[in-house]
């Protein structure tokens, strides 16, 4: 689930129904960054990055503009290519990559990358558990692991599932204490939206 200020209002979680919802509108999304990664990344040096669950590249292209090198990642192969399409309006083309995959299943390279972030993923509690994990191991010594997802909200868990709402806690849980310094997990306040999201629960970690 990608945040930037917008949200669609099919609830439906498979890949047909994310294609769907691309489809449906011109764009799904602000274009705009999403407001925990200038918080949580913008303290680091570029290098290279990957962004689960990009969307239509808003939080890929902050990071290449910033002089990352920035792969995206999504299920959605209509969201990548209008995030090709931004990209290359903003001249940064040579700066990021896009990758189609479903993130049940793909697995990522081991430590390729200095920063791993996701947004508002909400996957199911048992693939979270998996999840966190395998996408972690893709941080290289040093690098950076950034997890950011809604709190919870009793309206949307009804839809899409209590399981889907992880705390910080529970999330940073999944990093192994003997090679992660967990900088930050905890609920965020956030500025009020109109989708009524009023917090979010953040996890930043390094890579001994």
């Amino acid at each position: 689930m990608h945040d930037h200020e917008q949200q669609p209002a099919s609830t439906g979680h498979d890949h047909a129904s994310w294609e769907d919802r691309y489809a449906s509108a011109a764009a799904l999304w602000s274009g705009r960054v999403n407001a925990p990664l200038a918080e949580h990344a913008g303290d680091l040096t570029p290098g290279r990055a990957l962004d689960v669950g990009c969307g239509e590249g808003a939080d890929t292209l902050w990071l290449a503009a910033r002089g990352w090198q920035a792969t995206g990642l999504d299920w959605a192969q209509t969201a990548l290519d209008r995030a090709a399409v931004h990209a290359a309006d903003a001249g940064l083309t040579d700066r990021v990559s896009w990758l189609q995959a479903d993130i049940a299943v793909w697995q990522p390279p081991p430590a390729a990358f200095d920063l791993v972030t996701a947004h508002f993923l909400h996957p199911e509690a048992a693939l979270r558990r998996e999840l966190v994990p395998r996408l972690a191991s893709a941080v290289a010594p040093g690098g950076t692991f950034l997890w950011v997802g809604h709190a919870h909200d009793a309206e949307r868990a009804a839809m899409w599932g209590e399981d889907r709402f992880a705390s910080a806690a529970d999330v940073a849980a999944q990093l192994d204490p003997q090679e992660w310094d967990v900088e930050v997990a905890g609920l965020r306040p956030r500025p009020a939206d109109a989708h009524g999201h009023h917090a979010d629960e953040v996890v930043r970690a390094r890579r001994r």
